[in-house]
């Protein structure tokens, strides 16, 4: 890497995307949302500047190993010889690993998913001279573009949310940073932003029917490839959204109730056949991971620190499956707890984790169990960001042995589960309000019509 290239030509591309992102900006009517919009492209920059120092200097990640090295050696055979531009087109595990970069890389173009992260090094390093930091700016700017969808998505819906949302959403820090650099985790947040806002559009708003259904199938099929374990789990609980918004205007219960019955089938089918697909998606990225190991020793030491145990065994049967489940979505959610924080990068997502427990502490406290199961389970919306939170939670927890990996590997659900909390903590404060007013309402009618003696 050339680092004076990289110091050069990082704040210039800065310039470029700040200038086409103001753009777009100006397009924005509302001013709350330029505001936001603003703040959180900058903060996408600070992020992406942050993963490169991290990369670089504190901890070798893929993007350092396997991504950048890759593509850009790819990038420098289609220059040295232009035939060689079919090694683009080409499966990932028809590569020729004699070409390979280095050579401990061998087997990872096996997975397409490896393949296409390389594929995008390659095309963006046309772009950018071949910049490590610039490269990684396409890739944070791709998740900025599908996550401020997808805060779209939901301040569309309760605009009186909005800095709830924006905390939970665009300066949420774990799932700003590693949606930051050259990983699989911006493309991934990114076309969840795609597919929900695109899906909005056409079921709810009815709006540009064609680009948005254009929109969603591309981004779907990026989802897919890169992890389709995340698109498994996430489209059951988004339909089931869309569906029960919809029966939610239907006045007749039987019909409701049927319908939800229904709805309920599918969801429950949906689950037990995304499970494999998870479980068995992020397993082969943990066997990624090991074979990563093999690049330095002080990769297997760091990850030989972060590792931590459940208290339980999962045996693979649906019994164990609940016996565990408890341990899996805790340890998605809450941990690292701050004891387990080994480093600087684990102690602050040690201090997110208990920012999350305490506040799922409040909201459970404040609202009351009744409440706070009631709203899940009344409101679409809540439904649909509590159960998938739960359910990739669950997958992610009992399949993801070390922090290191955990951390990355939950971040698409955790947006969501701060989010049914935000929810559920103002539908309570709505319902006070309203039974504060009809209180109100009955006194002042009591007073201007005292009762006969």
């Amino acid at each position: 890497m050339n680092h004076l290239i990289d110091i050069i030509l990082f704040p210039l591309y800065v310039a470029l995307f700040a200038l086409f992102f103001n753009w777009r900006r100006k397009k924005i009517a509302d001013p709350v949302l330029k505001k936001y919009h603003r703040i959180g492209f900058w903060i996408k920059i600070f992020s992406a500047f942050a993963y490169i120092i991290y990369s670089l200097n504190l901890a070798k990640l893929d993007s350092v190993f396997l991504y950048y090295p890759e593509g850009l050696n790819i990038a420098k055979l289609i220059l040295k010889d232009f035939s060689n531009i079919h090694l683009l087109f080409i499966p990932g595990q028809d590569f020729d690993t004699d070409l390979l970069a280095d050579s401990f890389n061998k087997g990872y173009f096996k997975s397409e998913s490896n393949f296409f992260i390389a594929r995008l090094v390659t095309l963006f390093s046309f772009f950018s001279f071949g910049s490590y930091s610039v490269i990684t700016l396409f890739f944070s700017m791709i998740s900025f573009a599908g996550v401020w969808r997808l805060f779209r998505f939901f301040y569309d819906q309760y605009p009186h949310l909005h800095k709830a949302l924006a905390i939970s959403i665009l300066y949420l820090p774990n799932f700003v940073f590693w949606s930051s650099g050259i990983l699989k985790d911006p493309l991934c947040t990114g076309m969840m932003g795609f597919v929900t806002y695109g899906l909005y559009k056409i079921i709810i708003k009815k709006e540009s029917i064609v680009k948005n259904a254009a929109a969603v199938l591309f981004a779907g099929a990026v989802l897919g490839l890169v992890k389709d374990y995340i698109l498994a789990s996430y489209l059951p609980f988004l339909f089931l959204f869309f569906a029960g918004n919809r029966i939610r205007k239907i006045e007749r219960p039987a019909v409701k109730v049927i319908l939800m019955s229904f709805i309920g089938l599918i969801a429950a089918v949906s689950f037990f056949l995304a499970k494999d697909m998870i479980v068995g998606g992020i397993v082969d990225k943990l066997a990624e991971s090991v074979q990563d190991m093999q690049t330095s020793f002080m990769r297997i030491s760091g990850l030989a620190e972060s590792s931590f145990s459940l208290g339980a065994e999962f045996d693979g049967t649906p019994a164990g499956l609940v016996k565990i489940a408890p341990f899996g979505i805790a340890a998605s959610l809450y941990r690292p707890f701050l004891w387990e924080a080994k480093g600087i990068s684990f102690f602050l997502s040690a201090a997110e984790s208990t920012v999350v427990m305490l506040f799922t502490l409040y909201v459970f406290i404040k609202a009351g169990p009744f409440t706070f199961f009631k709203s899940i389970i009344k409101d679409p919306m809540i439904l649909f960001c509590f159960m998938f939170a739960l359910v990739f939670a669950l997958f992610v927890g009992i399949t993801t042995l070390n922090f290191g990996t955990l951390v990355r590997y939950k971040i698409p659900c955790m947006p969501f589960y701060i989010i049914s909390l935000v929810l559920i903590l103002d539908r309570y404060k709505r319902k006070k309000l309203q039974k504060a007013a009809a209180i109100e309402k009955d006194v002042n009618i009591i007073g201007t019509n005292p009762p006969l003696s």
